[in-house]
């Protein structure tokens, strides 16, 4: 399976363009492009950070919000985007699968 990247949106992809912007001015990915994994409420965030973390794959946790904002409506109405390596993006997304699966509400999207 060839992927592509959009650089706007950090997005690796199958598609001809990027699903998130539709940009058409993609690229073949690099091994250390920083790609979007998912979005998730911030304890979830972290709660996936360190299972990465404990399975080599670095990651880098993007608040939403600000701390300004986030002080204001509180912490747990922060959501983080979490990004990974594309080289270790399929592993990600393997834990990605087995840590939210069986789970369905909506808190932990």
């Amino acid at each position: 399976m060839k992927f592509l990247y959009c650089e706007h949106c950090h997005y690796a992809f199958e598609d001809e363009q990027c699903p998130a912007c539709g940009n058409k001015k993609v690229r073949e990915p690099l091994s250390n492009d920083a790609c979007f994994l998912c979005e998730k409420q911030m304890m979830w965030a972290e709660m996936l950070a360190e299972a990465l973390k404990n399975n080599g794959i670095p990651v880098v946790l993007k608040k939403r919000m600000g701390m300004g904002m986030a002080l204001k409506v509180g912490p747990m109405m922060e959501r983080c985007k979490v990004y990974v390596p594309f080289s270790c993006l399929q592993k990600a997304r393997e834990i990605v699968d087995e840590m939210f699966s069986e789970t369905n509400g909506s808190d932990v999207t």
